[in-house]
């Protein structure tokens, strides 16, 4: 079974020809080449490049290019705008891109907390049509996010990062899980999936974050290794931990099975985004 990350970016320098909106913690720089070299190091097959919102808002142009440069190795998954009247034309145009496999909406600022609102629900809708799916990175509307899977039963939606908000640097939080009950309370929508993506950064233990795996089992048992996507989110994760480190805190544990293991580890991302790395 092959291994593969559910979120990682990639970002080249600022520069005028593409400049950044802001500034993501991280290098100054980590190219496709860079992130297909630390995947290489640790026999991680492929990933899903999730266009950087921080730098580059709603333009995919640079993980488009890292995709060509590297076609086997990356899906590609590009944030849009539930705002934007043109959003139904978006989608359609990014389901016709080479690579690309999901849309996200960032549910953060000015995105309406209400679930009927009908920017949101078009962006579903379309979605739901094109058979992407929809990553939302969703912390603090968690149960938004369970109303839009109501209203939108057809259109697969993947929980980023837990559902939880994540650090950037040191210390974790205090209580990272303190919203996990409002997590699995979602477990009864069937389309919805969870992404297990930046989970290290929430430990207050060391490598191998044997901590983590308490809150992760109740996560495992109440959707199942089949709704269960493991990922390192590098490189938000960078001033936290190694990308080896990410990656070999689910290989030694032994509170997963290899059967557990090879579905978390790339086995339910193939079903869920019917994409699968090839090295070319």
């Amino acid at each position: 079974m092959a291994t593969i990350d559910a979120q990682v970016h990639a970002y080249e320098r600022n520069h005028p020809g593409r400049p950044w909106a802001a500034v993501l913690h991280g290098p100054p720089e980590v190219t496709g080449d860079d992130m297909v070299a630390a995947m290489d190091s640790v026999g991680v097959d492929g990933a899903l490049l999730v266009s950087a919102f921080t730098m580059y808002r709603y333009d995919a142009s640079y993980a488009i290019s890292v995709h060509e440069a590297h076609p086997g190795r990356f899906g590609l998954i590009k944030p849009v705008d539930p705002s934007d009247p043109a959003v139904v034309d978006t989608i359609d145009n990014w389901a016709a891109t080479d690579g690309a496999v999901a849309i996200r909406i960032m549910m953060r600022g000015d995105v309406p907390t209400d679930a009927p609102d009908p920017g949101l629900n078009r962006v579903l809708a379309a979605a739901a049509q094109q058979a992407l799916p929809v990553n939302l990175l969703c912390w603090g509307r968690l149960e938004q996010a369970g109303r839009l899977a109501a209203r939108n039963p057809n259109t697969m939606l993947v929980i980023d990062h837990l559902g939880l908000q994540q650090p950037f640097e040191p210390p974790a939080p205090a209580a990272p899980f303190a919203d996990l009950p409002k997590l699995l309370a979602l477990a009864e929508h069937d389309n919805i999936v969870v992404k297990i993506t930046g989970a290290c950064t929430l430990s207050h233990e060391p490598f191998p974050y044997n901590d983590l795996w308490d809150p992760l089992g109740r996560i495992f048992d109440a959707f199942g290794f089949d709704r269960c996507l493991w990922g390192t989110d590098w490189t938000r994760a960078v001033e936290l931990l190694t990308y080896q480190q990410g990656v070999e805190a689910f290989r030694v544990t032994d509170r997963l099975s290899d059967s557990d293991r090879a579905a978390l580890m790339g086995g339910t991302l193939q079903r869920v985004y019917d994409w699968a790395p090839s090295k070319t």
